[in-house]
């Protein structure tokens, strides 16, 4: 999983790219990328490549929205793939996630 860190208005953000396979193997990394995420005051989320996602990865995101948000941490997403928001609409975690509009294929 690729990982950036840069400053944006004075205040540190991490960028975190989602891998193209999202499943239980990068749980782990993913997990821990987003706690470091959570340290800072902002992060921006890339998921355009995300090819396949389970049910694991989904709540893991879903958990760092809820506790981002608890904590006033600012996030936001630059792309969501098809494969995420399908995977999300069958949970019904698309509003939870706050997904950026799905783009025409």
């Amino acid at each position: 999983m690729g990982r950036t860190s840069d400053k944006t208005g004075g205040a540190s953000a991490r960028q975190l790219v989602l891998p193209a396979d999202c499943r239980l193997a990068a749980g782990p990394g993913l997990r821990a990328a987003l706690l470091e995420a959570l340290a800072l005051p902002a992060s921006a989320l890339d998921a355009g490549a995300v090819e396949r996602v389970d049910t694991a990865a989904l709540q893991l995101l879903a958990a760092f929205r809820r506790d981002a948000a608890a904590r006033g941490h600012d996030t936001r997403w630059l792309g969501a793939s098809a494969a995420l928001h399908e995977a999300a609409g069958l949970l019904g975690l698309e509003r939870i996630l706050d997904l950026p509009a799905a783009r025409p294929a």
